[in-house]
C-alpha cells in the first residue's frame, strides 16, 4: 500500500484505537539507520517517493528507538507523559494530511493553511495547539546579474507545536529540516526542553538564512553601484536594478512579517511555549530586525543608485546636445556663406574678382575654427 494510503488510515486508527503498522514511517527509520545521514527533504529524493520525510521520538532529549508505527509513537508518548513526537512532511496533499490531523487534533483553518501554503508569516493559537507560519528564503546563485536573473527564492514552513509533538510541514525546495534535526540531537538538554525547542531552533534557522540571503544580496548591489559609477564603463542596464529591487521586494515581503509573530513568541504566555523558551526568541527577533534595517537600506541605496543612473543618462543627454549644437553653429557659418554666394544675381561684392573665392575659403575657415576653438574651451566638444 502507498505512503499516502498509510497516512489516510492514520486518522481512523487514532479514533479505534487500534495499532497497525505504517510501513512507510518504519522504511524511513531503517533507509537511515542503513545509509547515514541520507536526504529526504525532497520527494524527487526521496525513497518512498512520499510526502514524509522523518517521524522521530524523543524522550529526554535522546532519540528513541522508532515504533511500529505512527499512532503507537503518539500512544506511547501520551502514556507516559513525557517526550514528543516529530513528524516531519514535504507538501502534503489533503488525503495524506487528513489522518494526521485527525490523530493530533489540529484545527481545521490551519489545516488547511499548511496544506496549501501562500500563507504570510504568522502566529496562531488554537487550544492546545500552537501553528506557526515561516518564509525561508535562499540564495540564488548566478555569475552575472541581468534583467531576467533570479536573486532569491522563497518557500515555507508551517509548524504545529503541541505538548507531545511537532509536526513541521515544508513548502519549497530548500530550507531542508534534515541537518538541524542532526544539529538537535547532538544537543539532547535542549531537545528536552520539549516541542517548544524544535520551535525556537526553526525560527532561528529561518532568521539565519534571512542573513545569509542579506549578505549574498549585498555583493549583487555592490556590483552594480561599481558598474554605475565607473567612469569608462559602459552604461548599465537599468532593468539590472529593477530586477534586483523586485527580488529585494520578495525578500521583504518574506522578512518584514515576522517581526510581529516573534514578538508574540517572546513576550506572551503560552501554554505549549516555557518561559525560559522565550528569552531564545528576543534572541531571535534581535537577528531578525537586523536583517529587516538591513533590506531597508538595501531599497534606499538601491533607490539612490538608481536615481544616480537616471542623473549620469540626463547628463550623458545634455553632452550629446551640446555636441550637436556646436557642431551645427560651426556648420552654419558655411552654410550661410555659401547660401548667400548661391544667389543668381549679376551684381554681387567680389563675384568677379580674381581672389574672391580664395578670400571667402579663408574667411569660412576662420571663423569656424575660431568656434570650434571656443566650443573645444568650453567643453561643449
Amino acid at each position: 500500500m502507498s505512503m499516502a494510503g498509510n497516512l489516510r488510515k492514520v486518522g481512523s486508527l487514532g479514533k479505534a484505537g487500534g495499532l497497525r503498522t505504517v510501513g512507510g514511517l518504519r522504511k524511513v527509520a531503517r533507509l537511515r539507520h542503513r545509509a547515514g545521514r541520507v536526504d529526504l527533504s525532497h520527494p524527487a529524493r526521496s525513497p518512498l517517493g512520499s510526502s514524509v520525510v522523518n517521524c522521530v521520538t524523543y524522550r529526554e532529549g535522546v532519540r528513541q528507538p522508532s515504533a511500529h508505527d505512527l499512532v503507537e509513537a503518539v500512544e506511547r508518548v501520551r502514556k507516559n507523559g513525557d517526550g514528543f513526537v516529530w513528524l516531519g512532511l514535504h507538501e502534503p496533499t489533503e488525503d495524506e494530511f487528513a489522518g494526521i490531523a485527525d490523530l493530533f487534533d489540529l484545527h481545521p483553518l490551519a489545516v488547511e493553511d499548511a496544506v496549501h501554503a501562500h500563507q504570510r508569516p504568522k502566529v496562531e493559537r488554537y487550544d492546545q495547539t500552537l501553528f506557526a507560519v515561516f518564509k525561508t528564503v535562499c540564495y540564488v546563485e548566478h555569475t552575472e546579474l541581468t534583467a531576467t536573473s533570479e536573486v532569491v527564492d522563497t518557500g515555507e514552513i508551517m509548524v504545529f507545536v503541541g505538548r507531545e509533538f511537532v509536526i513541521t510541514v515544508r513548502h519549497g525546495r530548500h530550507g531542508s529540516l534534515g541537518p538541524l534535526r542532526e544539529e538537535l540531537e547532538a544537543a539532547p538538554e535542549q531537545l528536552a526542553q520539549g516541542p517548544a525547542a524544535v520551535l525556537h531552533a526553526i525560527a532561528d534557522q529561518v532568521v539565519d538564512d534571512y542573513l545569509a540571503a542579506t549578505d549574498a544580496v549585498q555583493s549583487d548591489i555592490d556590483q552594480v553601484e561599481s558598474a554605475v559609477f565607473a567612469r569608462d564603463g559602459e552604461r548599465t542596464d537599468p532593468g539590472r536594478i529593477y530586477q534586483l529591487k523586485r527580488e529585494l521586494l520578495e525578500l521583504k515581503r518574506a522578512v518584514v512579517p515576522l517581526g510581529r509573530p516573534l514578538q508574540v513568541l517572546a513576550t506572551q504566555p503560552m501554554r505549549v511555549i516555557a518561559p525560559e523558551i522565550q528569552a531564545y526568541f528576543r534572541d531571535v527577533d534581535d537577528h531578525l530586525k537586523r536583517a529587516t534595517e538591513q533590506i531597508a537600506a538595501f531599497d534606499e541605496l538601491l533607490n539612490s543608485i538608481l536615481q544616480a543612473h537616471l542623473a549620469q543618462v540626463t547628463v550623458a543627454q545634455n553632452e550629446d546636445m551640446r555636441k550637436i549644437t556646436a557642431w551645427a553653429a560651426v556648420i552654419a557659418v558655411p552654410t550661410m556663406v555659401c547660401g548667400m554666394y548661391g544667389m543668381n544675381f549679376d551684381h554681387m561684392p567680389e563675384l568677379h574678382w580674381q581672389f574672391g573665392y580664395p578670400l571667402v575659403m579663408s574667411v569660412i575657415a576662420t571663423i569656424c575654427f575660431t568656434l570650434y576653438r571656443g566650443f573645444r574651451r568650453n567643453g561643449w566638444l
